[in-house]
């Protein structure tokens, strides 16, 4: 017979951690949306001195390049003083929750803060939404250890407050539940699910005091596309099965590569991809970034020719993977749904060429299932993409093709024979040489 007392214990417990995620998740909203909010100014600001570089006579490409390389050596020296700070941070968040790893100390925060606005700011094609999850996964850590909790609860509280930062990155509070259940912990467990979702809400009711209550993107509305287009959605996914695996095999070998020269210290190679980025924003200002604003131009329907359309996609499939090569915080949710959408835009186009029935009311609906079907294939977690794209755009009629074609995509990109990316990188953050745990 069960002790009483023991359930008593375990209900209180389960109430500490419950008030201890929902202060946490406060603070990684506010965090994070100072972080985002700097993201902002960053942005405005490069495009600022890109817009006055070009006003510029002579070789004008080299402050772009400068400017680039030198924010991305500096954020690499500051990974070099707290190595955690490298990367996306996923891939440790989901070894801390396996147990393969210790939780990060409080000192990730100021270093993927400072470390991000700068490599993100600066045009690296990185995202926002890794240096803020595992922001939210160092806070919660600290909490619970500040609390005296014993390691169990202090990886309970580790989890649910990765969960809110990634709904504090996109604005996608349900999306950022499903992440914790569907991709960190894989359990939905009572005493799993309540942290996490006050975590959540309290995170994401904090960043909007910063950031405003809205979608990240501004979308139009969009008729339920018709039902005898659905083989047309399938197909597509099937293609983005073999671009997210492929995707996910290109990030890797930039990694091997960068690992292989070692005549060159950290923020030298980071400096030299850096200034490879700066010129490229310097020709394309739309390749480069984390890629909010070429999601937010292709998702209110900017004009767009095929082959710019197809000189992005294949430039943003290049750039993501070496910008994830400099070693500097960032992440790569963000850069995935903007090439997904130029990937969509671009598979619409075509299919409108070739397939009479098709015309191009199918444009918009084909680029918000190309953001989740891309992420659901490089990533392989389907109901996560879905649920964060339906949050990030505010609209729900494309479900049904958003479904079909992430479930293609998904199947395509596991008969590749290419793991997921946050398994491959976490396998290689346990073989390097410098443990993570700390």
């Amino acid at each position: 017979m069960e002790n009483p007392e023991a359930r008593s214990v375990t209900s209180r417990e389960l109430l500490v951690i419950c008030v201890l995620a929902t202060i946490a998740g406060a603070v990684i909203g506010f965090v994070g949306g100072a972080f985002r909010w700097c993201l902002h100014v960053a942005d405005a600001w490069r495009a600022h001195v890109l817009e006055w570089a070009h006003s510029l006579p002579g070789p004008n490409w080299l402050i772009p390049m400068a400017f680039t390389g030198l924010c991305a050596a500096t954020a690499a020296l500051i990974v070099g003083r707290v190595p955690l700070a490298a990367g996306s941070g996923i891939q440790h968040v989901e070894a801390v929750a396996r147990d393969e790893a210790a939780p990060p100390p409080l000192r990730v925060v100021p270093a993927r803060f400072i470390g991000g606005v700068l490599s993100i700011g600066s045009g690296l094609v990185l995202g926002r939404e890794g240096p803020i999850v595992h922001m939210g996964a160092a806070i919660g850590s600290e909490t619970a250890r500040r609390a005296r909790m014993d390691d169990n609860h202090v990886r309970s509280m580790h989890n649910a407050v990765a969960g809110a930062g990634l709904a504090v990155a996109f604005n996608a509070p349900v999306g950022g539940a499903l992440f914790v259940f569907e991709e960190v912990t894989r359990d939905f467990r009572f005493r799993t699910v309540v942290p996490v979702l006050l975590s959540v809400g309290a995170g994401v009711a904090c960043s909007r005091v910063i950031l405003g209550n809205r979608p990240d993107f501004t979308v139009e509305r969009i008729d339920t596309p018709s039902i005898t287009l659905l083989p047309v959605f399938l197909v597509f996914g099937l293609l983005t099965g073999i671009l997210g695996a492929a995707y996910n095999r290109l990030v890797i070998g930039p990694l091997e590569l960068v690992d292989a020269v070692h005549a060159l210290p950290p923020a030298a190679k980071a400096a030299l991809i850096g200034g490879g980025i700066g010129l490229l924003a310097s020709l394309a200002p739309l390749a480069a970034g984390g890629g909010d604003t070429v999601s937010q131009h292709v998702l209110a329907g900017g004009a767009l020719t095929l082959p710019l359309i197809c000189w992005y996609v294949v430039m943003r499939f290049i750039a993501g993977p070496l910008s994830y090569a400099a070693g500097t915080p960032g992440g790569l949710f963000a850069p995935l749904l903007a090439l997904g959408a130029l990937w969509g835009i671009l598979y619409a186009r075509i299919v409108e060429a070739v397939v009479p029935a098709v015309d191009s009311s199918i444009a918009l609906p084909m680029a918000i299932v190309g953001m989740s079907a891309l992420f659901s294939a490089s990533v392989r977690a389907p109901l996560t993409g879905i649920v964060l794209v339906v949050e990030m755009t505010a609209t729900t009629s494309v479900t049904v093709p958003m479904l079909i074609a992430s479930a293609g995509a998904v199947v395509v990109a596991h008969l590749a024979g290419v793991a997921p990316i946050y398994d491959s990188l976490r396998k290689r953050l346990l073989a390097s040489p410098a443990p993570p745990a700390e």
